[in-house]
């Protein structure tokens, strides 16, 4: 199979935290998920009067359309290239699934954070859920864009680079790591990073380092914003002091190991 990514754009993973892959899905099956979604949606994709919440949570489809964009041969590929071959497990949901309508609204959730990788003491709790410096469970942070998503469309902020900010705040913390609230509680005494926005087509998805800080942000568009962003979940456990892939030799940079 020919390779997703270039040697340029594994770099870039490497050092800003992200690749952005356009083309990674159809336009065709994001607007299969976006009929499915709407369903499940109190509201009405045509009139604009009913949108009356900022977002809507919705979470776990396993139609066939969520399935096949999230293992398309090209994510295939670029899932090998970055967590490394026989390390993650194929995505068959699509979980975590903010609708963001326009709105002048807060909708109290475009704090910076990093996403979880495994359970805390209470499973159910998704606050308490923890970050090692192994990056425990977790693969890959994706985001995956439905619908078009220009500036205006509550593209989700990153800042670049912060991946290894996160690795050096960690490693102090051993194999237990931090709760997903004592990580965010921290973000604020980092390094300032430039910022990037996860704009594109339907079909766009970013791949990025499971450390990488990020946060939602206020719709100031025109047209409700789809955008799913499922945990690629590891198979087994990275080594971050031998592992030859991106995401491994990332964490291993920042440490200078």
């Amino acid at each position: 199979m020919h390779n997703t990514l270039s040697t340029q754009q594994i770099q870039s993973f490497i050092t800003d935290g992200f690749i952005r892959l356009d083309n990674a899905f159809s336009a065709d099956l994001a607007a299969q998920a976006r009929e499915i979604l709407w369903k499940d949606i109190p509201a009405k994709p045509d009139d604009p009067s009913t949108w009356t919440k900022p977002v809507v949570w919705l979470g776990m489809y396993t139609q066939e359309p969520f399935v096949k964009a999230a293992n398309s041969p090209a994510l295939h590929s670029a899932f090998d290239q970055l967590a490394g071959k026989g390390k993650w497990i194929p995505c068959m949901s699509m979980g975590a699934f903010p609708v963001r309508f326009p709105s002048a609204v807060d909708s109290g959730d475009t704090g910076w954070h990093v996403d979880a990788g495994f359970p805390g003491e209470d499973p159910a709790d998704f606050f308490s859920a923890r970050v090692n410096v192994h990056s425990k469970g977790r693969a890959l942070l994706m985001l995956f864009l439905f619908s078009d998503v220009g500036e205006h469309d509550a593209p989700t902020r990153i800042r670049k680079g912060s991946h290894n900010d996160v690795a050096r705040l960690l490693e102090p913390e051993g194999e237990t790591g931090l709760s997903f609230m004592e990580l965010a509680g921290r973000l604020a005494g980092l390094p300032e990073r430039e910022e990037a926005l996860t704009t594109g087509k339907a079909g766009t998805v970013y791949l990025c380092h499971p450390f990488l800080v990020h946060a939602a942000q206020k719709h100031r568009g025109t047209a409700p914003k789809f955008m799913a962003q499922p945990p690629l979940l590891l198979r087994g456990a990275f080594d971050i002091k031998r592992g030859d892939s991106p995401v491994e030799e990332a964490i291993r940079s920042a440490l200078e190991l």
